[in-house]
């Protein structure tokens, strides 16, 4: 469990509307350092629609999102990354012509100070000892997500799974605060999914990082999340520990379904995820 006295992230009475849709109506929560943070609810509730605010790929209508008490008004997409938010996406968003090594070192280019002017000359100034440094950090990245077999591929050419990984690895590379995970199981096989709950689990505790994740998945979901947020029609039903979030009825109701289908499910996924 993450320090509840320590909010990362604050999310106050944050609305967004397109037209006469409401896709997220006064959303409040805190997300704490440390902490795994799975948002749950059903197509169209208005999970990935939360993610593109605190991200900054959309503008809420209403409300106010802030980093470390700092709000994120002011902040684009590009700045939002280099202040410690990372972020993965349903669909790959993953340069398919590159190597792994290359996608994953975009995730460090807003990071880069020197460049061939500021440096004026690459090989004897700041910048190529900088891409050094960096390049270090990403073998580090490799490595600790075991993808060292497939460094050197193109992206594109890599099975769904370790295309996932490889997206994940961009997101660390970000020195993020807080990544974004939008379903990084989704389409993945048992096994898949057994090693992409493992990896999440190491990136929050031996590096630290706040995980903020949509998944359909309830087995995993119950297995690794300190807390979970239910969302519904872009409204907040439901927020709290697994088990209590679980036994709420609203959230049966809404989402889950009647109680005897959702044990079931629950024991199901349980019974094919194992961590």
């Amino acid at each position: 469990m993450g320090d509840q006295n320590n909010a990362l992230l604050q999310v106050q009475d944050v609305s967004l509307r397109f037209g006469g849709v409401h896709a997220l109506s006064n959303v409040s929560y805190d997300i704490y350092n440390g902490e795994i943070f799975s948002i749950i609810g059903p197509n169209g509730a208005g999970k990935t629609s939360m993610l593109n605010c605190i991200s900054g790929r959309y503008i809420p209508t209403s409300g106010q999102i802030f980093l470390e008490s700092q709000s994120l008004a002011k902040y684009s997409v590009n700045d939002r990354a280099g202040l410690g938010i990372g972020r993965t996406f349903q669909n790959l968003a993953l340069f398919g012509h590159m190597s792994v090594l290359d996608n994953i070192m975009v995730g460090r280019h807003h990071q880069l100070k020197n460049n061939f002017i500021s440096g004026m000359s690459y090989w004897v100034g700041g910048a190529q000892k900088e891409e050094c440094a960096e390049r270090r950090y990403v073998e580090d990245i490799i490595d600790f997500l075991e993808i060292q077999h497939v460094r050197n591929k193109p992206a594109g050419e890599l099975s769904y799974g370790l295309r996932k990984r490889v997206e994940l690895a961009r997101a660390v590379a970000q020195r993020s605060k807080i990544i974004l995970l939008d379903e990084p199981m989704a389409g993945m096989n048992l096994e898949e999914k057994e090693d992409m709950a493992r990896y999440i689990i190491d990136l929050n505790k031996e590096l630290d990082m706040t995980i903020v994740m949509i998944e359909h998945d309830m087995g995993v979901v119950m297995d690794i999340s300190d807390r979970v947020m239910v969302l519904d029609f872009g409204r907040q039903i439901a927020l709290g520990l697994p088990d209590e979030v679980m036994q709420n009825e609203h959230v049966r109701r809404a989402y889950l379904g009647e109680e005897d289908d959702v044990i079931r499910e629950i024991e199901q996924d349980d019974a094919e995820v194992t961590l």
